[in-house]
């Protein structure tokens, strides 16, 4: 993996770290990191009161490349509804309530966390 490739993943993994951790510390029980499909990756997946929730995790350090969330193109909100609707055919819960939400983890360029922001239900099906 090219040099930059390394530090954007050790910056990707640092933010789903935080991002997990501040789940946890609302109410959230984390089941899953990193899960795969022919679709795309879910960064998170959680429960909380009974409805799972798929989290799309967006790190930035600095604001040189604008805000975390502003990451989310057309594209990767097609694949994250993809692959949750896999992970729920998967799991046989096509009829279990979710959502997809969106933890923007900002971080400044010494790496030092500035806050995250949590955007629920951001990311919905296509009508």
């Amino acid at each position: 993996m090219p040099e930059n490739g390394t530090a954007r993943k050790r910056l990707g993994d640092a933010g789903e770290r935080l991002a997990a951790a501040w789940l946890e510390a609302h109410g959230y029980h984390v089941l899953a990191r990193n899960w795969r499909c022919p679709y795309g990756e879910l960064d998170l997946i959680a429960e909380r009161d009974g409805e799972l929730v798929f989290v799309e995790v967006k790190t930035r350090r600095g604001e040189r490349m604008g805000a975390p969330e502003e990451a989310i193109t057309p594209t990767k909100r097609r694949r994250l509804i993809a692959s949750t609707l896999s992970y729920l055919a998967e799991q046989g819960a096509e009829d279990h309530p979710y959502r997809i939400d969106v933890l923007a983890v900002a971080l400044a360029p010494s790496g030092t966390l500035l806050g995250i922001r949590h955007y629920p239900a951001s990311i919905a099906e296509e009508e």
